[in-house]
This record gives C-alpha cells, sequence and structure tokens, in this order.
C-alpha cells in the first residue's frame, strides 16, 4: 500500500479513537438498557465524516473506500461500542443507492446519510426463505401507478431508529412492461399498513430487531431501486456489509484481548502476574495470531471491493475468519478474568450475545464456508 495512503488512514483512525472516548463501553450497555438508539454516538460519527467517508464528495461524503469505512467500524468496537447499524445504513443501503439509485433518490438520502440526519435500514430476511433470497415471499404489485406491498420481514434491525427501510420484495408488474422479480424498494418506516413487533433476544445492543408486516403498503412509482435488476442491487451491498460486519468483529476480538492482556499483567496469584502462567498466556497469543490473521483478510477484502475486483470470496473469507477470532478471543477473556469475566463491571460478558449473533448473521458462517468451497474449490453447490 502506497505510503502516503497509510498515512491518510493513520490519521484517520486517530481521529475516530479519539471521538470514541466519550462513548465507551459504558455508554453503550446504558444506551442498551435505556432502549436508546445511540443517536449521540451515531451524529459525532456523522460530524466527523464518518458515515460518509464512503459516499462521493458530490453527495456531501468523503469520497473515500470502504477500507475507510471498515476502520470506523472497527475503531467504535474496539472503544467497546461496536455498531451494527455501519454494516447497514452506511454500508448495504448508501452502497446500493450509490451504484444504483436515481439522481433523485442519491440527492434525496445521501447527504443525510453522510451527517448522520437520516438513516435508512435494509429488510430481507423472512420467516420461511432462510438464506435463500429466491424464496421470499413478500410481493410488490405494480397497481394505479404505485407499487403495493404485502407480507413479512423478519429479524429486520433498528427499525425504531431509521426513516425508511430497503425492502427486498418480488415485483410484480411495473412501468415499461418491467420484467418480474427480486426488487429493492424504498419504504418510510411511517407509511400506512407498515407495523411491526419487536423481536426479543438475549443480545445487549442498542439496535433492536422487529418483525414487519406490510399491509398493502404503497409507495410512489419511483420508490424502486435499480428497477433492471434487483438482484444486481442487492450484491452491490452484501459484500460491504460482510466486510464491515469482520470489521466490527475485528475491533471487539481487540478489545477483548486487551482487557485480558491489562487484568493478566496486573492480577497477581501466588507471587506472580496470572500472565506468566501458559494457562493464561497462550490461549491470548492464540486470539492475538488469529485476530492478525482476520485483519488482513479484512483488508483485503476491502482493498478487493474498492479497487472494482470481485470480493464476494475474500469479503467471505474475512467475514468466517473474524467471527471465529472474535468469539475465540472473547471467551479466552472471559476465562482470564475468572469469575470477573462474568461481572457486568469488566465489559466483556455484555458482548457475548452480540458476538455469538455474528456467526448467524448477517450470513451464517455455513452458508459462508459453502461459498467457499465452491469458488476456491470448485466443489459443486450444495444449495
Amino acid at each position: 500500500m502506497p505510503s502516503d495512503k497509510t498515512a491518510e488512514l493513520d490519521a484517520y483512525r486517530d481521529s475516530i479513537r479519539r471521538l470514541m472516548r466519550d462513548f465507551g463501553h459504558d455508554y453503550f450497555v446504558r444506551t442498551s438498557e435505556e432502549k436508546g438508539n445511540a443517536r449521540e454516538l451515531w451524529q459525532a460519527l456523522g460530524d466527523a465524516g464518518g458515515l460518509g467517508v464512503f459516499i462521493p464528495e458530490e453527495f456531501g461524503g468523503g469520497g473515500a473506500g470502504i477500507e475507510e469505512l471498515a476502520v470506523l467500524s472497527e475503531e467504535t468496537a474496539i472503544a467497546g461500542s461496536p455498531l451494527m447499524l455501519i454494516s447497514l445504513s452506511p454500508a448495504v443501503c448508501a452502497s446500493m443507492l450509490v451504484h444504483h439509485g436515481t439522481e433523485e433518490q442519491k440527492s434525496t438520502w445521501l447527504p443525510g446519510l453522510a451527517e448522520g440526519s437520516k438513516v435508512l435500514g435494509f429488510a430481507i430476511t423472512e420467516p420461511d426463505a432462510g438464506s435463500n433470497t429466491h424464496k421470499i415471499t413478500t410481493r410488490a404489485r405494480f397497481e394505479d401507478g404505485q407499487w403495493v406491498l404485502s407480507g413479512q420481514k423478519y429479524y429486520v434491525s433498528h427499525v425504531d431508529n431509521c426513516d425508511a427501510l430497503m425492502v427486498v420484495a418480488q415485483g410484480e408488474g411495473g412501468p415499461d412492461g418491467l420484467a418480474p422479480g427480486l426488487k429493492v424498494f424504498l419504504v418510510p418506516t411511517d407509511a400506512p399498513g407498515l407495523s411491526r413487533t419487536e423481536i426479543a433476544v438475549e443480545v445487549i445492543s442498542p439496535e433492536r430487531q422487529y418483525s414487519l408486516f406490510f399491509d398493502d403498503v404503497r409507495v410512489p412509482a419511483d420508490a424502486i431501486v435499480g428497477a433492471e435488476d434487483g438482484l444486481a442491487v442487492l450484491f452491490t451491498g452484501l459484500n460491504p456489509e460482510r466486510i464491515s460486519s469482520a470489521a466490527l468483529l475485528n475491533g471487539i476480538a481487540r478489545y477483548a484481548i486487551d482487557k485480558a492482556a491489562e487484568y493478566a499483567r496486573t492480577r497477581t496469584v501466588w507471587d506472580v502476574p496470572i500472565g506468566a502462567h501458559q494457562a493464561i498466556s497462550h490461549p491470548l497469543a492464540h486470539a492475538e495470531t488469529k485476530l492478525a490473521g482476520a485483519r488482513l483478510l479484512t483488508e483485503k477484502a476491502a482493498r478487493d471491493f474498492d479497487a472494482g475486483q470481485n470480493a464476494g470470496l475474500s469479503a467471505a473469507m474475512a467475514k468466517l475468519a473474524a467471527s471465529e477470532a472474535a468469539t475465540f478471543a472473547l471467551d479466552a477473556a472471559i476465562q482470564t478474568h475468572g469469575g470477573n469475566g462474568m461481572a457486568r463491571e469488566y465489559g466483556l460478558s455484555t458482548l457475548s450475545g452480540l458476538v455469538r449473533l455474528f456467526r448467524i448473521a448477517p450470513v451464517s458462517s455455513e452458508m459462508l464456508l459453502n461459498h467457499i468451497a465452491h469458488k476456491a474449490l470448485a466443489l459443486p453447490r450444495s444449495y
């Protein structure tokens, strides 16, 4: 990587790290328990240019790449405030708009996304479709010059905190003889006929999960994003999501290892620091090694994407490696602390549910392995 790029990334990372001094893990837990949305942090990231770093300059962004957005995601997690929303609003949704949105859609949404005043959600998962997006049953029929959506979505994040949703549905009909198939629609969260129910999950996070119900929800004809090929629109957002998620997990691993190493250096039993014992030091050394590999894969995936290359394989590897590294690191950190690892004041067990979730979402480890086996090893598909 050119030295000027390294210097720019280092300076950017330092600026985010300084900002995050006011938003540590205590803030993360508090805003979660208060059912807040970490909006103070979100706005601070927007004001600092972090949320818009991946958005073109003409729409108020920084004009950089997914590598810079990954730094943002990682640094928030290193500080103890991992925000899944970074992988959704500025990664998935902004990517789809940048590459496939109309000029009106871009000018309406991208400046607000960049400054943090607007938030978009992503609704794709359904109770019966699983990982097979071709089985999505939510319908969008074209009627009287409008799209009418009906169906249900499941596990949609932060619906209470966003202005609109990018909804994946089966389009039927449409202007100019539009072919049927998967399409993406911009749907305001206050649209008549759209209702939500919170899903109780064992995850401490300011970002809650919802079931959505579309009862003939009407949106204008121009609410469709990338009308010609909804599947292409969808895949444009998936790799940034996986890369940003991997960066977040790398940040959690860094946070956990640093806390464990500090505890192992200062906690003394039988007149020596517990870090002198291999039962403590070796798991942490393994965790550090796993994290180093995951960070390199994440960096490669980000650079592949920013270079316009097919980042599907590297993004899958990065997300898989990062989820495994974070799982191992957090477990090792909790074990290092002994009983204190389960005490809330030490800020480790509070991340257990979130780390476990990322082995399932936004795509499961099993599906990532399927993709890697097929693309890297030319093994036959199992799906």
